[in-house]
């Protein structure tokens, strides 16, 4: 039997879901029906999005009142809505879903529930039972037999204290003179803490000076009685003002035992009465059975609960980071945006500090309190309750809903919200554990793999290209590097990157028009907002252009707006989000900036930032490396060229080639040389040697000899004085003497088209003779190798070259190229060289570098030096 009836309109707005589950709650407490009140105002908050915001239509709700509970009916008029089919097991579907979701909570929480369609409407009902209790009691105890009630003395005495504001005890009555030993007197006007002994350790929970500080408490601790013992008291406390406004709480303490006669009743709601049969769970009762299973959904299911069990406008939960200093945004629902999401708030002292984060809270009226709850500046909430979530003591986040008018949240309400955030935190704190474990053990992935990718290059531009293309999209949507020459450099964009390769270029045209960041070496990430606010800026001119306005606001002809109109706005939107820059410091100096970028209303996870402080210490070490080797590269190159004749000359009637190959990454200097040069009219000195080792020392002989060949050779010595004076200027180089090896020879060329030579091969590999015929055969014998003794007798040998031959000289290079016990020989020359008859100089050069080439699949480990003359043939009438 239907015994009142109330009905209601709601349009098509999001604001209409707040105002519905208003209308439910109101009501039913206006028809005694407190019990079934929270179930209902869900049910119908989740009935109603799914109408005005999802389906898109207005909706219908109408209460009905029975004798044994209550029907809510919901209509929307968008008919070919999804129902979700209930199967025989208990998975309705993901709850995740936006649409039916209401549908999978009605079977959860409804007694009974159905689904109606017509033509024009979808009509949604369910039914929830009042739970069998005495007639005319609204909330009492369990009937109990007189043994099971709490003992106490044949008096109950009950000791009232009352504290000042300042800590101080004003009254002292009987009963607590009674109880603890102390007189009034004894007493009034000394701190209360002197005389309690509390049971927590400081700092880690609620101590009794926080406890004096709340509206309302209670719990158990212990008083100093006058004769040392302590008394263990069951405590209720309540703050109070007096008339003039001065503030006070009053304490109301009796034997612990006897914590019944103060002891507030727990609040179990009516559901959690099957639990002990296995049908229901209380934890499923308030966040929707299955519970979401990845964090970020349980979160943000939580806030939208606690938002429509309080009726509230907004709700909010954030999390404690590792050392509990701070809380962190993770979820929100009716803020006015998500920018606050991984934000940080201090728990304790500091500016904006969040003191009642450890324990309940309810602000009235925050403008009377402004700064009391950081995340909500700002956004039009007036009134706020939050509680701890708490696991094992420890304090693992915060829940707090708010409404935009003040006044609407009491103790009430802050007991029925702690026992919700009672039920969720301990999966919270589980499903918070186990993404800190996959964000640790993923970080310590990717810092692996970046520290590889970083080691494997010494190349400065990879090692820039690099450096972004690990931080988009894993740490940041965009990213700009910032490199510094040196101290008295600017700062220069070396490389911008972005997830959308459609927007580096208009990316990039955005950072350099503008000043870049300073470089300053504190480490870690600060904030910086410029690039935002110029791409604000240039959204806003474009706007402008686009509606025909020019800056000024005045109209402009239509046929000058700008066509780069889309680009600006979808760059602004690129970087409208948090920029965070870290330096790059390396060997304690500043080689640039690391940019990080979200788009709009976007910020970064405290854990994304220490993640990206990590890679940029590796990534400047590598960029500064980068840097040191290509400036030693470059040394080297420029190095390696001045050992090396800056061309060949032209020398008649005679084929020269010179090919030249330095092993090794780099090019190192040192090592094997070679030189053709004119000494006089007629006469050309050609050179070809070996400097023991490698590196600065080698290099130092190297160009000694080179220069004093050409010197020696122009001041008209022969073959073996250049020789033997060179060796007296490498022996007077001491330590950073090397033994040299050395072919040298002077080039005449004759009249009837031969070419006279006079060699001296100092321990060097002897050069080889080809004939016409096809015959090789050594052009000069062994001599002793420079460096080494002071007294050298060195002889030089004539060699003529006639028409069609050709004289090869290479370095040991060649010769000892080898593959595993194989190696090329002087023999193996020779018998590549009996292949070149006919060749020219370049043909012969070339067969033999291929030939040395093939011999071995490994690379060549030594420099090689082939120089090839040869005395072409006269052409044929």
């Amino acid at each position: 039997m239907i015994t009142a009836r109330a009905a209601a309109t709601f349009d098509p707005v999001g604001r209409s879901v707040a105002t519905a589950r208003a209308f439910v709650r109101d009501t039913l407490q206006g028809w005694g029906y407190t019990d079934v009140v929270d179930d209902a105002v869900v049910l119908t908050s989740e009935l109603v999005t799914n109408a005005v915001v999802h389906a898109g239509t207005a909706a219908d709700v109408l209460c009905l009142r029975t004798e044994d509970g209550v029907r809510i009916e919901v209509s929307d008029h968008y008919p070919e809505r999804e129902v979700p089919l209930q199967s025989a097991g208990p998975d309705f579907g993901s709850p995740d879903r936006e649409n039916g979701r209401g549908l999978l909570l009605c079977a959860a929480l409804a007694t009974r529930w159905g689904v109606e369609y017509s033509p024009t409407r979808k009509h949604v009902w369910f039914q929830l039972d009042l739970p069998e209790r005495p007639v005319g009691i609204r909330s009492a105890g369990p009937l109990l037999p007189v043994g099971l009630l709490p003992v106490t003395d044949e008096r109950v005495r009950v000791a009232v204290v009352q504290i000042d504001s300042a800590g101080s005890i004003a009254a002292w009555n009987e009963d607590a003179a009674f109880l603890f030993g102390h007189t009034a007197d004894q007493v009034t006007g000394k701190q209360f803490t002197d005389f309690t002994a509390w049971p927590q350790t400081p700092g880690t929970n609620t101590g009794i000076v926080d406890a004096l500080q709340l509206s309302r408490w209670e719990g158990s601790y212990g008083i100093r009685a006058a004769d040392g013992r302590i008394i263990p008291v069951y405590a209720s406390h309540l703050r109070v003002r007096d008339t003039h406004g001065e503030p006070s709480t009053v304490c109301l303490l009796v034997r612990d035992y006897e914590r019944a006669v103060l002891q507030s009743p727990a609040r179990t709601p009516v559901s959690d009465t099957n639990t002990e049969s296995g049908k229901t769970d209380p934890f499923e009762i308030f966040i929707g059975s299955p519970a979401p299973d990845d964090l970020d959904g349980l979160l943000q299911r939580t806030v939208e609960r606690a938002r429509d069990m309080l009726d509230a406008d907004a709700a909010f939960l954030l999390l404690a980071t590792d050392d509990e200093t701070e809380l962190e945004v993770r979820a929100t629902t009716g803020l006015p945006s998500a920018r606050q999401r991984f934000a940080r708030v201090p728990v304790e002292a500091g500016t904006g500090r969040y003191g009642s984060a450890r324990m309940p809270a309810v602000h009235e009226d925050l403008d009377n309190v402004p700064g009391a709850v950081p995340l909500l500046g700002g956004t039009g909430m007036r009134s706020v309750v939050t509680v701890p979530l708490k696991v094992e003591g420890r304090l693992t986040g915060s829940l707090g809903v708010a409404a935009e008018s003040a006044g609407r949240y009491s103790n009430e309400e802050a007991l029925r919200l702690q026992f919700a955030a009672d039920r969720i935190a301990l999966a919270v704190e589980s499903a918070r554990l186990g993404e800190l474990e996959r964000l640790r053990r993923g970080s310590l992935s990717f810092l692996v793999e970046a520290s590889d990718l970083l080691a494997g290059t010494l190349d400065r531009d990879q090692t820039l290209a690099l450096m972004a293309q690990m931080t988009v999209p894993t740490l940041a949507t965009w990213c700009a590097v910032y490199t510094i020459a040196d101290q008295s450099s600017e700062p220069y964009l070396s490389y911008v990157l972005h997830e959308d390769e459609e927007r580096i270029d208009g990316l990039k045209a955005l950072l350099s028009k503008i000043a870049p960041p300073d470089p300053v070496p504190t480490p870690g990430a600060r904030v910086w907002t410029a690039p935002s606010e110029a791409a604000h800026q240039a959204a806003l001119r474009s706007s402008m252009r686009t509606l025909g306005l020019g800056e000024t606001g005045r109209l402009v002809e239509p046929g000058r707006l700008g066509s780069g109109i889309r680009t600006t706005l979808a760059t602004a939107a690129a970087v409208g989000g948090e920029t965070v820059v870290l330096p790059l410091v390396a060997r304690n100096r500043v080689i640039g900036m690391l940019t990080l970028g979200k788009p709009s209303d976007d910020h970064f996870r405290q854990e994304i930032l220490e993640l990206a402080e990590d890679l940029s210490r590796r990534a400047a070490l590598a960029l500064d490396n980068a840097r040191l080797y290509s400036e030693r590269m470059a040394i080297s190159q420029s190095l390696q060229r001045s050992l090396l004749p800056p061309g060949l000359p032209e020398v008649p009637n005679v084929e020269i080639e010179v090919i030249y190959r330095a092993a090794g990454e780099g090019n190192e200097v040192g090592g094997d040389f070679y030189d053709v040069f004119p000494i006089r009219d007629g006469a050309y000195g050609f050179a070809i040697g070996d400097v023991c080792g490698t590196g600065p020392e080698a290099a130092a002989v190297t160009g000694l000899a080179r220069h004093a060949l050409r010197l020696l050779a122009r001041e008209g010595f022969g073959g073996p004085a250049v020789l033997e004076r060179l060796n007296a200027a490498i022996l007077d180089e001491g330590a950073r003497s090397r033994f040299l090896t050395l072919l040298y020879g002077e080039l005449w060329p004759q009249e009837d088209g031969s070419a006279l030579l006079k060699v001296v091969c100092a321990g060097h590999p002897l050069p080889l003779r080809l004939r016409q015929d096809g015959s090789v055969e050594a052009a000069a014998e062994p001599q002793p190798l420079l460096g080494v003794i002071e007294e050298l007798e060195l002889y030089e040998q004539t060699v003529t070259l006639a028409p069609g031959d050709v004289l090869l000289c290479v370095t040991d290079g060649v010769t000892e190229r080898r593959e595993g016990a194989r190696m090329l020989g002087d023999d193996g020359l020779a018998d590549v060289l009996a292949t070149c008859t006919g060749l020219t100089a370049g043909a012969v050069a070339a067969r033999i570098l291929r030939a040395v080439e093939r011999f071995a699949a490994e690379p060549a480990s030594d420099d090689m030096a082939i120089l090839a003359m040869r005395v072409p043939e006269p052409p044929t009438a």
